[in-house]
């Protein structure tokens, strides 16, 4: 399939046991063509295509292949080129046509209507969303060369308090005390850092920059509001789900309406979790030989839907919760440096435990966070001795009181860089 062109191979029972009658033909790829193409295939009494998953230029052949009533199998193209010599368009549209035919291709996920209605609109509003990030970024450059470190100060340049100062800068205000002087509620305490961050080289041309990207970041809210209201209304048959899937930690409201457009909320496509997991891109990567474990990267996936559970694992970093436990040890077992291994780690444990909400229909219950201490009595057992050793190594005297023992302490009197921990 091309922009402008569609090659299609028919493969038809021969004169012979076993022998085929391939025809090819070509199609332009205007709807009525397309239309054209679905009728010639009907006519010859076929039943089932499969054709490359190609972005965009895939769904208008789909449709007219759909209407009229002919089973399409949608594959990733990286599944069907492992064979060299076969790059050419009529060669590659009669090899698609002999491993369909012998069962070798694995459908796509293919949405519904409203869930391709629901998956396009949470899409754009992510796209809307990085293009504000991206107009804030290069806010804070122009602000970096013209000398000012507002958001060295601020915790970020959208706060009341640097939108004020920025907004005074372009306007003309230059004098760094009438620019901290802006400063509201609790910045007013660094009224004197902000007057150093504000006294910088700022000029008319940094200020005419600053306010195109001002005008930039503040139209996509607009629009992002306004894909709110699409969203909400395209989830509303799924309301009770996506209600089920915020009580998982880390996952909002736009979070747990990814993973339904995404997924389209029915888990009867995967079978297991781990399945889901393999297709958003969370799982383990392979590479073994000769009975040794190489190391390998998670494979590829749905992006969109890893890129969200990546995200919220991030917010459970420091929640009281189970995935927050297992995230804190994760990041200690892989070392500094290496919490982006423990996000992606704790993504594949959200979306496991979303497929179990969403084929279970019942709402998340949190084992809490000492769950992982508890699981193992020899983990238990360890980390007592771990805290015992190193409250000893303080100068504390320790007195053990295991569970369930109503027997108070001893009454003999504790020296001052004693303690007693129960």
């Amino acid at each position: 399939m091309h922009k402008k062109i569609i090659w299609v191979a028919v493969r038809l029972p021969g004169d012979g046991p076993g022998q085929r009658q391939v025809t090819v033909k070509s199609f332009r790829t205007f709807w009525r063509q397309l239309q054209k193409m679905a009728a010639w295939l009907a006519e010859l009494g076929v039943t089932d295509v499969a054709m490359e998953s190609t972005p965009v230029i895939r769904w208008p052949v789909y449709h007219a292949l759909a209407q009229a009533g002919i089973e399409v199998c949608v594959c990733n193209a990286a599944h069907m080129r492992n064979v060299p010599g076969r790059k050419r368009d009529i060669a590659d549209c009669q090899w698609i046509a002999e491993l369909h035919e012998f069962g070798l291709l694995r459908a796509s996920f293919i949405p519904a209507a409203g869930i391709a209605s629901l998956r396009q609109r949470t899409r754009y509003r992510k796209k809307l969303i990085e293009q504000r990030t991206s107009e804030l970024q290069r806010l804070s450059k122009v602000l970096e060369d013209g000398g000012l470190k507002i958001d060295s100060v601020a915790s970020s340049l959208t706060t009341a308090s640097a939108r004020d100062m920025i907004e005074a800068l372009t306007g003309g205000q230059r004098d760094p005390a009438v620019l901290a002087g802006l400063a509201r509620g609790v910045m007013r305490k660094k009224i004197p850092e902000l007057e150093m961050a504000c006294d910088g080289r700022f000029t008319t041309a940094h200020a005419q920059m600053c306010r195109l990207h001002l005008d930039a970041y503040d139209h996509p809210g607009t629009r992002i509001a306004e894909l709110d209201q699409l969203v909400a209304a395209a989830a509303e048959p799924f309301a009770a789900l996506i209600a089920r899937l915020i009580t998982i930690p880390g996952i909002g409201q736009r979070t747990a309406q990814v993973i339904v457009a995404e997924t389209g909320g029915d888990m009867a496509r995967f079978p297991a979790s781990a399945r889901l997991a393999a297709w958003t891109g969370l799982a383990p990567g392979d590479n073994e030989s000769a009975g040794k474990r190489k190391k390998a990267a998670a494979r590829k996936g749905n992006q969109h839907l890893r890129t969200a559970m990546i995200e919220s694992a991030w917010t459970t970093a420091r929640s009281r919760t189970r995935p927050g436990a297992r995230f804190r040890r994760l990041a200690r077992r892989f070392g500094r440096g290496n919490e982006k291994k423990a996000a992606v780690a704790v993504g594949h444990t959200l979306i496991c435990i979303a497929w179990a909400v969403m084929t279970t229909g019942q709402d998340y219950a949190d084992a809490g966070e000492d769950y992982y201490e508890q699981r193992d009595h020899r983990n238990r057992e360890h980390l007592i001795r771990d805290h015992q050793q190193a409250l000893a190594r303080l100068g504390c005297q320790v007195t053990l009181i295991p569970p369930g023992d109503g027997s108070p302490p001893p009454a003999t009197p504790t020296p001052p860089a004693a303690a007693t921990a129960a």
